[in-house]
């Protein structure tokens, strides 16, 4: 019993060291990360405006006024003729907002898809079994990652075919259900 409890010690020291590394390691990031906003002015305006932007125009409300201005338009049409004119307005104002929340969305999709990597990594590193050759995998080209999928497929293969199928086990010791 004594050395089950020298050793759950010694586990949980290794655990809140782990813990205390990654919790460092997450607040250098982020002093890392206000200096490069620091650094970057106009990159770290644009990425909190477009933060701001995505949440906004993503929500029901935004949903709602577009809806109005499309109403507001059509019902426009037989004020001003149909005309070429007002087609024009409403092309190009969609036209416009279109360009330019690509770069909005792309951006937002870029910073969460990079936070999610650190994530992920720092995972990878956290788990004791886990493989760190995929650590910095998203930025391999498209051979190695094909590469590295088939050899994860093998091992997952190889895994099961070593764990066994408990029905083959029954059927192999002469047992029936």
């Amino acid at each position: 019993m004594p050395e089950c409890s020298k050793q759950n010690r010694g586990q949980n020291r290794l655990s809140r060291n782990v813990a205390a590394d990654s919790r460092e390691r997450v607040r250098q990031a982020r002093r890392d990360s206000a200096e490069k906003e620091k650094r970057t002015g106009f990159g770290a305006w644009f990425a909190h405006g477009a933060t701001r932007v995505s949440e906004t125009l993503g929500s029901v409300w935004a949903f709602v006024v577009a809806l109005l201005i499309i109403i507001a338009w059509a019902t426009s049409g037989p004020i001003f003729g149909f005309s070429d004119t007002w087609q024009l307005v409403i092309n190009t104002s969609t036209t416009i907002v279109t360009f330019l929340m690509v770069f909005v969305i792309q951006n937002t999709q870029n910073r969460d898809a990079k936070a999610t990597q650190i994530k992920l990594d720092e995972l990878i590193r956290a788990v004791r079994d886990a493989r760190n050759q995929f650590i910095g995998e998203e930025s391999e080209d498209e051979e190695e990652l094909e590469r590295d999928r088939e050899e994860l497929e093998r091992d997952k293969e190889a895994i099961e075919q070593a764990r066994g199928d408990p029905e083959d086990l029954t059927q192999e010791e002469g047992g029936s259900r």
